[in-house]
């Protein structure tokens, strides 16, 4: 339970990356326009996500910045 919390952000709505429009991507750190075209075009290309650490798999996104987005998002 405690761990659902850390997950959290300041909203309190992790953002989905399988259902997430452009707008709602870049409100994540270190996500902008570019990145979050990538993360559509990815999970286009590869019908969605499975898990979240198969965004580190989208050009750009690398462990640092999944290390900053990751308590914002889920699946």
């Amino acid at each position: 339970l405690g761990d659902v919390y850390k997950r959290q952000s300041q909203s309190g709505a992790l953002i989905n990356i399988n259902t997430a429009t452009q707008e709602e991507l870049e409100t994540l750190p270190s996500i902008g326009e570019v990145r979050a075209q990538a993360i559509i075009a990815y999970r286009e290309e590869h019908g969605g996500f499975r898990t979240t650490d198969e965004l580190m798999e989208v050009s750009g996104i690398g462990e640092k910045i999944f290390a900053d987005i990751s308590p914002h998002i889920t699946v």
